[in-house]
């Protein structure tokens, strides 16, 4: 749902401890609330209730539940753009299978933690357009590193590598988050396994 940055802001930045902690047990309960009773039915007096604030105190921090949820959202995304600047940084395998595995790994721990409440984030959320762009550029820089270790790499046999790096990045992003919020998780070192294997096989068949 994408929406304006109207009603998505947080209504003040604490700057005492005592306020940060409020707002950080705000943040904490409603991730526990939309992860057991979804967008729809996480109410912001649920929020407060197991924040064990008052409902006004939360309406200090935030004007409804949606610039709640957005602010979850950038957090996850933040977490996911600080995992992959720890993976770029670091010396890349030799192996092709290993540089696959190392995107497929990272993208597992981002979605491990609570994977419902991912899922009710990207599926029904509210989106700011700041956000939006965040997520883009996010997106558009993943592709970039991935693009510049396929491009070059001997094992890779695809002809459009541009093309096969878009396709491989967006998978392992789709199926990780699909698998793992579904009502019957995928184990994550199967599911690990399998998709290294199917992304490796995908870019080193003959053509």
């Amino acid at each position: 749902m994408t929406t304006d940055r109207r009603g998505l802001q947080p209504r003040k930045q604490p700057r005492q401890a005592r306020a940060e902690a409020t707002r950080q047990r705000i943040l904490t309960a409603a991730a526990h609330v939309f992860a057991e009773y979804g967008y729809a039915a996480g109410t912001t007096n649920r929020i407060a209730a197991r924040a064990r604030v008052s409902i006004g105190s939360l309406y200090q921090y935030y004007p409804n539940k949606d610039a709640i949820l957005v602010e979850l959202l950038t957090r996850h995304l933040d977490a996911g753009i600080a995992a992959a600047g720890r993976h770029q940084d670091g010396e890349a395998p030799e192996s092709l299978e290993e540089i696959i595995r190392l995107f497929v790994r990272t993208s597992i721990g981002n979605h491990r933690d609570d994977p419902q409440l991912l899922r009710v984030m990207a599926e029904q959320g509210p989106r700011s357009p700041e956000l939006l762009d965040k997520i883009a550029r996010h997106g558009r820089e993943r592709i970039a590193y991935a693009h510049a270790l396929f491009a070059g790499h001997p094992e890779v046999r695809v002809a459009d590598t541009y093309t096969a790096t878009r396709l491989a990045v967006s998978t392992i992003e789709l199926v990780v988050h699909q698998l793992l919020a579904a009502p019957d998780p995928v184990d994550s070192a199967r599911l690990e396994d399998e998709l290294v294997t199917m992304i490796t096989g995908y870019l080193t068949a003959a053509r």
